[in-house]
């Protein structure tokens, strides 16, 4: 239409522009250019607001998208054979220290070539203490802290109450989904990887949970070989968060006495609050009042992780994860007060073979383990690993004169460090 009304208007200016054209059909011309413009000043306004309407609705349906993608997000595995597909909406699951999040999951099952077989879902909370591929030559490195199984097809009973992730994992497995639900006892451990050293393959030793899809004429007949392609699995996470009230931090203090000095050092340091965070700066508040004659040349912080597998064997280690000099001095009579920061992180100790870490879900990142909590009536064989941490702040204290050297002594004091994760924010 447009073009059409341009054309006319141009063909008829042409024609006006060599002859002389009578005052009626100037005027006529004049109203159709005030037509011309009328609707390209309309159509410029609708497109315009055309363009707005069509970002608005493309930006309500981005986010429409990504709302239905994080409510939606499933993750899911597939037998070798295609009979099974494992579905589970998330892969962490909180220990709230009186109850841990219930695993919800469905499993599809395609029954035409099952035959007298059944088809079952576990989760099994293991140990691993050995490399995988030594199981090939019979020497398993896996142990069972806490199993559980449910039979899904033929149906056996197991009708869990429906939740709204049960309705979205059905929604995607069709007509051939059997949902099911774990319920976690609160005494078992939370995830723990040790981590591997740089030629280590398999799977990382540590405490796991893994949800097992599989088909086999019983659950767990240890005479029934069940084959690979017959299983889907997914492993998952148990994990706990910082509790929303905390006390306050630990204090210690020593008071030494030194050869040739008869008033001593006293060392004091402490900490604000009783737990941190992953990845934040912990200050380590230090009170030095040194009347001796001698001088404190270097304060040392560091942090230690001790790992205590208690499962299998009273095995029990401690590796370094931080160590920070500050080269703060304090003359002789003098006193010393002030906040030092240090933060221990993995990033700084990925080359550390053993270190325990937060479960780790495939290539995914992690960070250093956090404090294993000890609640009252635990059983710590059940745990697995217990994880605990210590500061310690280290003066080096030396003499003067000639045998100032020889007369140097150390003195320390020892911080119980506690590192969970915050409470994410609902």
């Amino acid at each position: 239409m447009l073009s059409h009304l341009e054309t006319d208007v141009k063909h008829r200016n042409t024609t006006a522009s060599k002859t002389e054209e009578p005052e009626e059909q100037r005027s006529e011309y004049k109203t159709l250019r005030l037509r011309v413009s009328s609707v390209l000043s309309d159509y410029t306004r609708r497109a315009a607001d055309y363009q707005g309407e069509e970002k608005i609705a493309h930006r309500s349906t981005s986010e429409q998208e990504n709302s239905c993608t994080m409510a939606d997000k499933v993750y899911k595995k597939t037998s070798g054979n295609g009979q099974l597909t494992l579905y589970l909406g998330k892969r962490d699951y909180v220990d709230h220290v009186d109850v841990v999040d219930a695993v919800e999951g469905a499993v599809k099952i395609d029954p035409a070539d099952l035959g007298d077989k059944k088809v079952w879902v576990q989760l099994a909370c293991a140990f691993r203490y050995g490399r995988e591929d030594l199981d090939v030559i019979g020497l398993s490195f896996r142990k069972d802290i806490w199993i559980q199984h449910i039979q899904l097809y033929p149906e056996a009973g197991h009708k869990p109450t429906l939740t709204e992730m049960h309705n979205t994992l059905l929604k995607k497995a069709g007509e051939q989904g059997h949902p099911f639900t774990f319920n976690i006892p609160t005494n078992l451990p939370c995830s723990v990887t040790l981590q591997p050293g740089p030629d280590d393959k398999g799977k990382a030793c540590g405490v796991d949970f893994e949800v097992k899809a599989y088909v086999a004429k019983s659950a767990d007949d240890p005479d029934e070989k069940v084959d690979k392609k017959d299983t889907c699995r997914l492993v998952i996470r148990k994990i706990q968060f910082a509790p929303d009230n905390t006390g306050s931090g630990q204090k210690a203090e020593l008071c030494k006495s030194f050869m040739m000095s008869d008033k001593p050092v006293l060392l004091e340091a402490s900490l604000e609050k009783e737990i941190y965070y992953h990845g934040d700066p912990i200050p380590v508040n230090i009170k030095i009042k040194n009347e001796t004659n001698k001088v404190v040349k270097r304060i040392r912080v560091t942090v230690d992780q001790t790992t205590d597998v208690v499962l299998y064997s009273a095995d029990k280690y401690t590796k370094n994860v931080l160590t920070e000099e500050f080269g703060e001095t304090v003359e002789a009579n003098s006193s010393f007060e002030k906040s030092l920061d240090i933060t221990p992180l993995l990033a700084n100790n990925k080359e550390k073979r053993g270190l325990a870490l937060d479960g780790r879900l495939k290539d995914e990142d992690t960070n250093l383990a956090s404090t294993t909590i000890i609640r009252t009536g635990m059983d710590k064989e059940m745990l697995g690993i217990l994880v605990s941490y210590k500061i310690k702040v280290n003066l080096m204290v030396s003499g003067g004169g000639l045998l100032g050297g020889l007369t140097a002594s150390d003195v320390t004091v020892e911080l119980p460090l506690t590192l969970m994760h915050p409470k994410p924010k609902d």
